[in-house]
């Protein structure tokens, strides 16, 4: 496929993250999918899981002490973890990253939030949101080599957003049961 980097992600732990990021630290960047009070944020550039439940105001000034950054994902998707409107502009000041498309999410949520995420001058990302390796590559940053997580930030920026035609559909690939 072509990967240089992936942000892995798990939900409410980043020990497969940590474990790559020790197998593979050029590949790996170590992240975690937070499920908070409210919705869900993820921390890219952390060295340890987060306890999931907290408010996400918790959740993000934890990310930000590890000298992490914080992303809000899928998060005006009305059919999983996400924030009202309000309440993510509200967040804004806590928030780095904003996702823009989520290759799951419907083409409605995702216009709204990149509607959002430029009025609040947010950078914005494309995230694939893969459950399973075969749901790699529906979407991904193209983005120019960094030494550390605020240059990833400032990068990120000027990111191209790649969308394949598999993407933005608003539902999960069915999973194919073993031999």
């Amino acid at each position: 496929m072509g990967l240089d980097r992936i942000a892995l992600t798990d939900h409410n732990t980043a020990e497969g993250a940590l474990q790559l990021a020790r197998r593979q630290p050029g590949l790996a960047i170590v992240g975690e999918e937070v499920r908070t009070t409210e919705g869900e944020i993820i921390g890219l550039f952390i060295a340890r899981s987060l306890p999931a439940g907290g408010r996400p105001e918790e959740v993000c000034d934890a990310i930000h002490e590890m000298g992490g950054l914080t992303y809000a994902c899928h998060p005006l998707d009305r059919r999983r973890a996400s924030f009202r409107p309000e309440r993510l502009v509200a967040l804004a000041p806590r928030l780095d990253i904003i996702e823009t498309h989520n290759a799951w999410s419907e083409p409605a949520a995702n216009r709204a939030t990149a509607d959002l995420c430029r009025e609040l001058g947010k950078v914005a990302a494309t995230g694939s949101d893969a459950h399973a390796p075969q749901e790699l590559g529906r979407t991904w940053m193209e983005i120019e080599p960094y030494v550390d997580s605020q240059d990833f930030l400032r990068k990120l920026a000027a990111a191209r957003h790649v969308v394949t035609s598999e993407s933005g559909g608003g539902r999960r690939a069915r999973l194919r049961p073993g031999p």
